[in-house]
């Protein structure tokens, strides 16, 4: 039996320059669809969802187990046509039926798709007929985690730490550094500045580095995932021997840098600026600071929408 259905979709209307929407604010869209001939409908309806959801196979001997989860933050359904109220006939041609719906005031992580994860929010519709299979159609939607700086006083607490390592083996003395960052928290896009006081009392040439790396963790069934990767390295100028010197340096983090999540149960986004010594035939001395990266700031729309923000970064 052919279809009278010709074609289904959905979309929605962006609120912004980047085209995302945050936590509180309401989508407002169509759905689309084209009928080749008078039908009976029974119901239309959209549906607003957001997960998210992990999975991964591990090796151990000869088995391979598969580990999984998912976490729900919300299913919100709207009807358009409802079937309590009969069958409604729908002329044949083409039919644009508009909606709005409201992401629900809660602590939503961003979306995100790493390598064994990811967290997604997105509309659905649905055309349901007597003795039909449903017409599905469905379209993804980026959230953000809206957050500043003055949010969390956390996210503003400057960063310190020492170290002083004795060399062994083909190198002698010790070589040690101080390291400041002025905070903790990072607009993408934003230079980290980084002051290191280094002293050089070894046998040798050390120079500093500088990596910043990303920490994805996934967790299902009390078992963690983790896959890590350097975003960028860098590095100063040589320190010779019995010599100090005080390095400052701009890490700049790049645009494109996903978000830090925080907020997720099965998914965690992290990063670690690394600041190191290179010794030749020593172990280097290492020195590494959390970084909670946020979204870049916006340019202000002509409109404000609503949004809402309420979390403890590290709780």
């Amino acid at each position: 039996m052919p279809d009278n259905v010709r074609s289904f979709s959905v979309g929605y209307n962006p609120i912004n320059k980047s085209d995302h929407f945050t936590s509180g604010d309401f989508i407002t869209g169509q759905v689309t669809f084209e009928l080749s001939k008078d039908c009976k409908i029974d119901s239309l309806c959209v549906k607003l969802k957001g997960k998210a959801q992990v999975k991964w196979r591990s090796r151990y001997r000869r088995q391979v187990r598969a580990y999984s989860d998912k976490h729900k933050y919300f299913s919100i359904k709207q009807f358009i046509i409802r079937k309590d109220r009969g069958n409604t006939v729908v002329r044949q041609g083409s039919h644009v039926y508009p909606f709005t719906v409201h992401i629900p005031v809660k602590d939503l992580p961003s979306s995100f798709k790493g390598s064994y994860g990811k967290i997604t929010y997105r509309l659905e519709a649905n055309l349901s007929r007597s003795m039909r299979v449903d017409t599905k159609a469905k379209t993804k939607f980026t959230l953000l985690h809206k957050q500043s700086l003055n949010g969390d006083p956390l996210l503003m607490t400057p960063q310190q730490s020492t170290i002083n390592k004795k060399m062994i083996l083909c190198t002698s003395g010790t070589v040690g550094m101080d390291v400041n960052i002025e905070r903790t928290g990072f607009y993408q896009g934003e230079g980290i500045k980084v002051m290191a006081s280094i002293q050089n009392r070894s046998s040798r040439e050390i120079k500093p580095k500088f990596c910043l790396y990303k920490k994805y963790s996934y967790f299902a069934k009390e078992k963690r995932r983790v896959e890590t990767k350097d975003i960028l390295k860098e590095e100063g100028e040589v320190i010779s021997p019995s010599a100090g010197q005080t390095v400052t340096r701009i890490i700049t983090i790049p645009p494109t840098t996903h978000a830090s999540i925080l907020n997720c149960n099965i998914i965690k986004a992290e990063y670690r600026l690394k600041v190191y010594l290179d010794v030749k035939y020593a172990r280097d001395p290492v020195i590494k600071f959390p970084i909670v990266i946020l979204p870049a700031l916006q340019e202000p729309d002509n409109e404000e929408h609503p949004s809402a923000f309420t979390s403890s970064m590290f709780g």
